[in-house]
């Protein structure tokens, strides 16, 4: 069946679709600034690097974020925001740009190398918030970007100037008396609905913002105390506080201390659960959730069922933040206010007990989202991951600082492979793998799962050197020790590394004795799936099609069950290679179209780009040459953060020279170039809307997808066509696949 030809693709001097960013929404209205506001737009206008410098609490982060938006039009490839408070380790600085713009790498290259290449072409605006603590590193990174792309503006904001070679620094100073009295009064009205000021009151919250040096956070303290007290007694309470510090002459306070003083006396004001609360709040890195809360943060002073009604109260005072994302309601404290709260702690002599406390939490977390990953929650269990990498961070950091306890981490580090693998976090899980490892500790289950991790992060980065040294470690020590797991799970990635370097019949063997393995102890789970995958895809290599799609059917069989995607889509891939080469472009296309959504979904770059591979050879089977070249261009744009095109294996890429062979036959040289070229200018999520897009063109289901012939894969006694098992999960989209 010929497919309907698509219009021309864009003409070689046209530009994308752009990208805008990441920033987050306002949760309350922005108050005052307009005169900041327009000297910062207009230094941006002048100057790659402006950094916003001033003491904590003046509102950087706001006023940053407010400018980033207000300009967000000026770059075509968006504003992307990177919060680096909750970063403590200076080698992970690189890791959270990487994050921050929204970036997927497999390869082993230094995340350095990633940010440069992706910034180098790209007109965007990089704003980084709290790197004080980090200033250094920060600049010394800042300085090599901004060298290398030119393209690239950053938006700074921290307590101190980075000191960069053409840096335009910007003071921010307190608000204005009228800005601030503004902002004070909309802050009390949202804690004591109907709050409005007679001209008298007017005069004593001017007199308030005025004590406070007008700066913001402290207006929002001292506004969250109305709910209990009046105007005249927060101001009576603060002026004692002032000349408690300052022998009674409140001008003399620097604003520093001001604020200090203001989240004191909001401490002072506090009762003694809400403060020993505060001060074990201060243990989180970043966002945290009830559930976190009530089991870390509980205990004596605090019992589990009353923490929900004092972080209530703590949310009234502004002394926490709520804020909403994908994974449900979240909390955080403004870093002024954690520091505050950690130093408190260290006084109660408790905080090594809920550094602990928190560790064993996020540990504990990890092995339920490991488990939830092979189940219908796998997409949940990724985003509650990916919301809680730096308390993840930090429980690792926290089990490295003790040798006895260094098997926690990697016992951590191990138990998120899935993160690592799966959702395309390889450069930080190799970052954490190797860490962990490098520590000596004995060879238990923690340590060989570690290892075998390694290896399969390894192998996805195409480094076959080292995942050879990992697993060949960890089936040695496996075998010594008697640990069946890590000896299986060895073995499979040995025969996944066989795979990629074009030895199917040694890849066939592997998997197969890893299976058996696996039927052995039980074992059953997305890995066990893949390693059935990655066996259907060996066979299929040898030239089996029938026997590959019968391995990857049950897979997908097994999938439905259990409402696993990841794999799923994997098992698609196979099925739909051996589809297409069996001449059924239908049954392909609709199976590759959801390996495709499912992989992109997950950031699974290298299931995105196998998927578009092949997607470019059914559509220039289906008579569309031009929209092929086009795909095969948007592959190529994707393939160096994957690594190796196809991983430089002729198995992989017969398919890939085959769609070009056609396409040039087809186009000439010329305009096959042209479109391909048009191709590499499409970022990820156009390039996978575009491929699925195309399926959508086709109309009615080719004729060669009725029933499949007697003894066909999929089919059943006298032709009848199996159906894949019912699946435990609702509304999973996608084509219906027979």
């Amino acid at each position: 069946m010929r497919r309907p030809q698509r219009p021309s693709s864009t003409p070689d001097d046209a530009e994308p679709a752009p990208v805008r960013g990441n920033l987050p929404a306002e949760l309350n209205t922005f108050v005052g600034r307009d005169a900041e506001l327009a000297e910062l737009a207009e230094l941006l206008g002048e100057s790659r690097l402006v950094t916003v410098a001033g003491v904590a609490g003046v509102g950087k982060t706001r006023i940053t974020t407010r400018v980033a938006a207000l300009m967000e039009k000026r770059y075509f490839d968006g504003v992307w925001i990177a919060e680096l408070s909750a970063v403590h380790d200076p080698e992970l600085l690189e890791h959270a740009l990487v994050t921050a713009l929204g970036l997927t790498d497999h390869t082993s290259r230094p995340p350095r190398a990633v940010l440069i290449e992706h910034c180098a072409e790209r007109r965007l605006l990089l704003v980084i918030d709290g790197f004080e603590h980090l200033a250094d590193t920060c600049a010394e990174l800042v300085r090599e970007l901004l060298r290398r792309a030119p393209g690239l503006q950053v938006l700074a904001a921290g307590r101190r100037p980075l000191r960069v070679d053409g840096e335009r620094t910007f003071p921010l100073m307190p608000m204005t008396d009228d800005d601030a009295l503004e902002l004070f009064v909309r802050r009390a009205a949202a804690v004591y609905p109907g709050f409005r000021p007679a001209d008298g009151d007017r005069e004593t919250a001017r007199e308030l913002c005025r004590r406070l040096d007008c700066i913001p956070l402290a207006l929002e303290l001292a506004a969250g105390r109305l709910r209990a007290l009046t105007m005249e007694q927060v101001l009576h309470r603060l002026d004692d506080r002032f000349r408690l510090l300052t022998g009674g002459s409140p001008s003399a306070l620097p604003r520093h201390q001001t604020l200090r003083t203001a989240i004191g006396w909001s401490h002072e004001l506090c009762a003694p659960e809400q403060r020993l609360l505060w001060a074990r709040l201060s243990v989180f890195a970043g966002q945290f959730d009830l559930e976190a809360v009530e089991y870390i943060c509980s205990g004596p002073g605090l019992p589990a069922d009353s923490v929900l009604d004092v972080l209530d109260e703590l949310l009234a005072q502004s002394v926490v933040l709520r804020e909403d994302s994908a994974v449900g309601s979240r909390y955080r404290l403004l870093d002024t206010v954690r520091e505050y709260g950690a130093e408190w702690l260290r006084a109660t002599g408790d905080a090594e007990r809920l550094r602990r406390r928190h560790r064993d939490w996020y540990l504990g977390l990890a092995t339920w989202c490991e488990l939830d990953w092979f189940s219908p929650r796998q997409a949940e269990a990724a985003a509650r991951i990916d919301s809680e990498l730096p308390n993840l961070r930090r429980a690792m950091e926290c089990s490295m600082e003790s040798p006895e306890e260094v098997h926690l981490a990697q016992y951590l580090a191990g138990t998120l492979w899935f993160y690592w693998a799966g959702c395309g976090r390889l450069s930080e899980g190799r970052h954490w793998l190797d860490h962990v490892l490098e520590e000596e500790s004995p060879y238990d289950h923690s340590r060989l799962k570690a290892l075998w991790v390694l290896g399969y992060v390894a192998v996805l980065q195409g480094d076959p050197v080292s995942a050879v040294s990992a697993l060949q470690e960890c089936r040695e020590e496996g075998e010594r020790s008697g640990d069946a797991t890590a000896v299986a799970y060895a073995v499979h990635r040995t025969g996944c590394l066989s795979i990629v370097t074009d030895d199917p019949v040694r890849a066939e063997e592997l998997l197969r004795e890893a299976l058996g393995r696996y039927r052995e102890i039980g074992e059953l789970n997305s890995n066990v799936l893949m390693a059935q995958v990655e066996l259907g895809m060996a066979v299929a290599f040898r030239g089996d099609l029938d026997a590959a799609a019968v391995i990857c059917d049950e897979v997908r069989e097994i999938c439905e069950d259990h409402g696993e995607r990841w794999t799923l889509a994997y098992a698609l891939y196979v099925l739909g290679y051996a589809a297409l080469q069996s001449g059924r472009s239908g049954r392909a296309r609709r199976m590759l179209g959801e390996s495709l959504s499912i992989a992109h979904a997950f950031h699974d770059l290298l299931g995105t780009v196998l998927s578009l591979e092949l997607l470019a050879l059914i559509t220039v089977t289906e008579g569309d040459a031009a929209e092929a070249a086009v795909l095969q261009g948007a592959a190529d744009r994707m393939w160096p953060s994957v690594g190796l095109p196809l991983f430089g294996s002729a198995h992989y890429g017969r398919p890939r020279a085959e769609c070009e062979e056609r396409a040039r036959a087809e186009l000439g040289d010329t305009r096959y170039d042209v479109e391909r070229r048009s191709g590499r200018r499409l970022d990820a999520q156009t390039a996978v809307a575009r491929a699925l897009d195309a399926g959508a063109d086709d109309g009615a289901a080719p004729e060669d997808d009725g029933a499949a012939p007697e003894g066909a894969p999929g089919a059943g006694p006298a032709g009848e066509t199996r159906r894949p098992a019912a699946s435990r999960t609702t509304g999973r989209g996608g084509p219906e696949l027979g």
